[in-house]
């Protein structure tokens, strides 16, 4: 019988690399290490090209200045020269104080707001919490351009209300108390429904045990609410101060729609006036400059909220 020499070398030599059989070790290796990288990828560079490197140009312009259509680069001059900027500080001192008196009276409110809703005796609580979430999904723009309807000073239903009840018309958007004021409560309207459903999900995850717990050893209501409620609201109560405090910081759209950063800039905030040293007058490096310092503000008093709001969270 003829010896098939295919058939002995075949035999020999063993199955080839490239059959059925496993694959060899280095390949697995580089496969089990390059896996993560292929899927996140697509995000890397997404994040890299539309982030990173946005926030690294900007970091760099901010050390620039253009001059006759040159960028220049003059190190520290910016920063120095918003030392010196009136308008820059007063729009601190106006965020500063939107942020002392609207954050806390806008997570007070909806504290109360997700207290109530939290109610079993409540009908119609479904209806209740989707009204009260309406207003953060209205755009910033047609909210702010409805509030600066109901603001008019001639005609507007609020100074329509006030003389119906004999009180004196109120020049809401061009008298700086007032205009802060309305700023103040146009911005509570949108986002306190918001924070209300956030707390009344944190509300909801407290068991019903506890207030038995707390009914059994005689506590009441009030009793209750700050010994069993608040103590255990403390992370979501954290996170909706946090975010609150960095819109406000953010703020934008409803002072440039109401009042433009008027009257006199009462109502000016440091994106505002960014936007019209960027935007306005054409002056990046320093519109540059002034969004760095704001990201070291929001950073710096984010990391105080966490330092003295969240000690406790985590035990």
């Amino acid at each position: 019988m003829a010896l098939d020499v295919t058939d002995a070398t075949t035999a020999e030599d063993g199955p080839s690399p490239a059959a059925d059989g496993p694959r060899p070790r280095t390949t697995r290796r580089w496969w089990r290490r390059s896996t993560p990288w292929i899927f996140a990828g697509p995000a890397v560079v997404l994040f890299g090209f539309f982030f990173a490197y946005p926030l690294l140009a900007g970091l760099y312009q901010s050390f620039t200045a253009d001059r006759d259509g040159v960028t220049t680069w003059v190190g520290l001059a910016q920063y120095r020269r918003m030392l010196e900027d009136p308008v820059f500080w007063a729009s601190l001192r106006n965020t500063g104080l939107i942020l002392v008196v609207q954050v806390p009276l806008m997570i007070v409110l909806a504290l109360a707001l997700a207290y109530g809703l939290n109610q079993s005796w409540l009908r119609f609580r479904t209806t209740f919490r989707i009204a009260y979430f309406l207003p953060a999904v209205t755009m910033l723009v047609a909210y702010s351009v409805v509030f600066r309807v109901l603001l008019k000073t001639d005609g507007g239903m609020v100074n329509q209300i006030i003389g119906a009840v004999g009180l004196p018309e109120v020049d809401w958007l061009n008298s700086p108390g007032w205009a802060r004021l309305a700023l103040i409560g146009s911005i509570t309207w949108r986002w306190t429904g918001y924070n209300a459903v956030i707390l009344l999900a944190g509300l909801q995850a407290i068991g019903r045990e506890q207030y038995e717990a707390a009914a059994i050893d005689g506590a009441g209501s009030v009793t209750t609410f700050t010994r069993v409620i608040l103590p255990q609201l403390r992370p979501v109560v954290l996170f909706c101060s946090v975010t609150s405090t960095i819109g406000t910081l953010q703020l934008f759209d409803e002072n440039y729609v109401l009042t433009g950063g008027g009257p006199g800039n009462a109502t000016m905030t440091p994106v505002l006036y960014l936007y019209k040293v960027g935007f306005e007058q054409l002056d990046f490096g320093y519109a540059a400059a002034i969004a760095w310092v704001l990201v070291v503000i929001i950073g710096l008093i984010s990391y105080a909220q966490f330092r003295f709001l969240g000690k406790d969270v985590s035990r």
